[in-house]
């Protein structure tokens, strides 16, 4: 009996045993990590509302005017069926309006949490009791960072297709009811291209080639003491500012801008037209390996290396 025992006691160190047990351990350790920063994300939604709220509010204000000018619709139909270029803008003007004016809002919302994401907790002293849970300050500013780079944007999509299946079934009631044919809509409205491209357009470049942008506000809100939107203004202007004065050059500026407006050579979807340009391979592949964009991103890092270790010792403004 000694001898079963003693064997049945060695069995969990045999390798089989302490492989199993090795990935018992693992498994929680790795979803353990992740959670944090879900649960982070889940934090900013939770305490910062207008990241959802403005996108929807814009998205209800058009849709209440759309609903109204719909009863036109049918007028403008008419009048506009011997030319099939002016029928494809009238049908299709309003989704892409729609489009723009809500990835408008999400940018502006973008734009202002990045200037007080840290900055607001080190106001409220709210930082005192966030770092008293077990959320490390690189989980914290990666969590805030993530809200512009990839909640946004997807956000933005969830709320532009809602918008356009609402405005389609607007359109539908009206045209039925006026006694027209549905099928021309669907000829005119390439929604999925529209959806597909804004998606991309999102993610790349409102994510990632904004990233410096974004990281750079964060790296104020973390830092400045009063006024973080002139703090994060004022050292480009005086950079531009300083250069003009002594070297009567404007090169910081244009690469500014340059990174904010972007080129037709570099932005695979024009943002005056991005909700219809098709994206073609060769010029997403361009954007993806163009030095600007890795740049931007490595700068991007070293914003946010800063800003993490700035959380790491101030607690107030």
């Amino acid at each position: 009996m000694n001898t079963i025992n003693s064997q049945s006691n060695a069995m969990p160190d045999s390798p089989n045993n302490s492989h199993i047990n090795e990935s018992r351990v693992i498994s929680p350790a790795v979803l353990s990590a992740a959670k944090p920063m879900r649960w982070s994300i889940q934090r900013e939604l939770w305490e910062n509302r207008s990241i959802y709220l403005a996108p929807l509010a814009i998205a209800t204000l058009f849709l209440f005017g759309f609903a109204i000018s719909t009863f036109r619709l049918p007028g403008k139909i008419r009048s506009s069926e011997l030319d099939p270029t002016r029928l494809h803008e009238t049908i299709i003007q309003p989704y892409h309006l729609a489009s723009l004016l809500i990835m408008g809002t999400t940018f502006i919302v973008a734009f202002f949490y990045c200037l007080d994401a840290l900055y607001g907790e080190r106001r409220d002293r709210s930082i005192l009791f966030w770092k008293s849970l077990p959320v490390s300050d690189l989980t914290t500013v990666l969590s805030k960072m993530a809200i512009p780079v990839i909640v946004l944007p997807l956000l933005t999509v969830a709320v532009t297709i809602a918008t356009h299946w609402l405005m389609l079934l607007f359109s539908y009631i009206v045209i039925l009811a006026s006694g027209m044919k549905l099928a021309f809509l669907w000829t005119h409205l390439p929604l999925f291209q529209m959806w597909t491209m804004l998606l991309f357009h999102l993610l790349v470049v409102h994510g990632l080639y904004y990233a410096p942008f974004y990281a750079w506000m964060l790296l104020v809100s973390g830092w400045a003491r009063r006024a973080p939107f002139l703090w994060a203004l004022l050292p480009p202007l005086a950079i531009g500012f300083v250069e003009k004065i002594a070297f009567n050059t404007s090169y910081f500026g244009k690469i500014i801008e340059s990174h904010f407006i972007g080129s037709g050579d570099l932005v695979p979807f024009p943002a005056d037209n991005m909700a219809m340009h098709p994206l073609t391979l060769p010029n997403l592949i361009q954007f993806l390996s163009s030095p600007s964009l890795w740049i931007g991103l490595l700068i991007a890092a070293a914003f946010l290396a800063i800003a993490i270790r700035q959380r790491r010792y101030q607690t107030h403004v």
